[in-house]
């Protein structure tokens, strides 16, 4: 009782503060800069098509995104610029495509790969605006200088507020193996909104801002974590679906990776499904997710009502979209990277209104748009409604035209960049191609296949359809730029005791690890086979560092030149540094 309680208490809280603020501020506050509109820019993370208004799970609950939809213009075939938050979120917030600027994936160091790159909020601050803001807008950092005010503070580089998890975990899950992300969890938790923190935080300070004067017009930027993993959230939104009646995705189909090329069957299925199911956890995790996905939604209604009950309500862009999709064991995969329409399909919602710069009509309430277009268009969709100048690097082109006419003339086709150069899927306005980077194809009809089950691509009365799409896409990627090493995680190092150095574990796909030799000798490094044996590959000079293919759940063990074994390192399940100390005793 005492939860319910709390929480009606608080509804009414909010809904006095709402309407007496309402009541104050239109006569206590002028319109920001008349001439220049505001900017609400509204991230979700990690969303697919599981909305109410995008129909992508009958049992979404999404009453305040659809509302914000039926207000603004839905963009029912946006796709992400890259399957994945890094090169998702940068390409975004500098305007830069991933095939210029050479960033692929969640490995590589956004400032390493642009470090000169102008982020649109402070693009937007030199040209007159305030910029603020809070959450996840970029990829685990903030970026310091590219914002006027931030929650939490800007100088920390972390965009997270105190988040309420359980004190063990998993949960839900047990852990696979080394190859197992670990926030890769559910469950529910018995605590309110606010005990939870999180976004219920990010969107208390967001409407904090929204009923503060402004002398400034501003540019304000709204990240939410969920439905991110690890799906924790109050108890309340998992009560939403019971377990008995969730349902499996429509999307899902046992045979669906008989007809892909080598490409798309390496990118299909995952560990992570297979141990799902193989713990009874698929109707689980699902829920979860419709949870996660439910107690976001609340937290953006909380941000559109503060915006409703402000002196901004009329002067202020508002704009919602994901960073890409998600799989939920469509083609045998869990969670993103892949170039399929569930991974690539995401949220897109814009609302302008009347008297804005660069539609001074606003836009219809209740338009939908099913042209193929790009979130690498937001950047110059917005100075464009702003009147601001256009960034001269922008790679999107702006929607505009389609926000002016949604059912207008569109020559584009939209590209979302997997994660090596060369690799790639288009979306037109019916068709669905992606490209592999070892030349492998597939072709979809969205028309009559919905989900993708059909691979059109290897039957001849549709070579002309592959070719001209083909012509679409881009002819030149930029080199992959590999992250520095100090940029790397760092493994941990194991100094040797008593206890025999463990056996290798290795499951999972290759990469890298770089090994830095911090003493003053030379090291010899040796791989650990499953039975814990050691096999020599190389040594590691005095200061030197060794870059050495890997698998996780790899042990790599560390010697001097006698032999005598000082330590190891366990590797993950990403591309990390293992640093040999400068001093390397054994244990006592």
């Amino acid at each position: 009782m005492e939860f319910s309680r709390r929480n009606f208490l608080q509804k009414i809280g909010l809904g006095i503060t709402g309407l007496s603020l309402a009541g104050c501020q239109h006569s206590m506050y002028e319109r920001s800069a008349a001439s220049k509109p505001n900017v609400l820019f509204i991230a979700v993370d990690d969303l697919n098509d599981w909305i109410g208004c995008m129909g992508g799970h009958r049992q979404v609950s999404t009453p305040n995104i659809d509302r914000l939809a039926k207000s603004g213009v839905l963009f029912t075939n946006a796709h992400c610029t890259a399957p994945s938050c890094n090169p998702s979120r940068s390409a975004i917030m500098t305007g830069i495509s991933p095939h210029k600027s050479g960033l692929y994936s969640n490995g590589q160091k956004m400032r390493e790969v642009m470090p000169d790159a102008e982020l649109m909020s402070r693009y937007f601050a030199r040209h007159g605006y305030w910029a603020g803001g809070s959450g996840k807008i970029m990829h685990y950092f903030i970026d310091a200088h590219s914002w006027d005010d931030y929650y939490p503070a800007k100088e920390t580089e972390n965009p997270f507020p105190r988040t309420l998890y359980p004190e063990k975990r998993p949960v839900s899950l047990p852990v696979g193996g080394a190859w197992q992300y670990v926030e890769t969890d559910w469950g529910a938790l018995d605590a309110t909104d606010e005990e939870f923190g999180g976004d219920w935080l990010v969107s208390k300070w967001i409407g904090e801002q929204l009923h503060r004067k402004h002398e400034k017009p501003f540019f304000l930027a709204c990240g939410i974590y969920r439905p991110h993993e690890p799906w924790f959230v109050p108890k309340k939104y998992f009560d939403m679906f019971p377990i008995e009646d969730v349902e499996l995705p429509a999307g899902y189909k046992e045979d669906d990776l008989d007809d892909l090329p080598a490409g798309g069957k390496r990118r299909g299925p995952n560990r992570y499904f297979k141990h799902i199911r193989e713990h009874g956890q698929w109707k689980k995790g699902v829920q979860g997710y419709l949870a996660s996905i439910a107690f976001a939604d609340a937290m953006i209604g909380r941000v559109i009502d503060a915006l409703q009950s402000s002196s901004y309500r009329d002067n202020t862009i508002v704009v919602l979209w994901g960073d890409h999709g998600w799989h939920l064991g469509e083609k045998q995969h869990w969670q993103k990277y892949t170039g399929w329409r569930v991974c690539t399909r995401v949220p897109l919602i814009v609302r302008v209104p009347d008297g804005t710069p660069g539609l001074h009509k606003g836009t219809k309430a209740g338009s939908r748009c099913a042209k193929p277009v790009n979130l690498l268009s937001l950047f110059p969709t917005l100075t464009e409604l702003a009147g601001i100048p256009a960034k001269s690097d922008n790679d999107g082109v702006s929607l505009v035209p389609l926000l002016r006419k949604p059912s207008g003339k569109w020559d584009h086709a939209s590209v979302t960049y997997l994660s090596k150069p060369g690799a790639y899927s288009l979306s037109t306005e019916r068709w669905r191609y992606i490209h592999y980077e070892d030349g492998g194809e597939e072709l979809y009809d969205i028309a009559t296949d919905r989900y993708e089950w059909d691979n059109l691509a290897g039957k001849p009365e549709y070579a002309g359809k592959l070719e001209e799409l083909r012509a679409m896409a881009p002819k030149k990627f930029a080199e992959f730029v590999k992250p520095k090493d100090e940029s790397l995680p760092k493994l941990v190092w194991n100094a040797k005791g008593d206890e025999p150095v463990p056996a290798s574990k290795p499951d999972g796909n290759v990469f890298d690890v770089v090994f830095i030799n911090r003493s003053s000798s030379d090291v010899k490094l040796f791989w650990v086979d499953r039975a814990g044996k050691f096999k020599q590959y190389g040594k590691i000079e005095a200061n030197k560092r060794k870059r050495q293919q890997t698998r996780p759940g790899v042990v790599w063990m560390i010697a001097d030149e006698s032999g005598k074994e000082l330590g190891y390192f366990e590797v993950g399940d990403r591309s990390s540094r293992g640093v040999v100390p400068a001093q390397t005793k054994t244990k006592k």
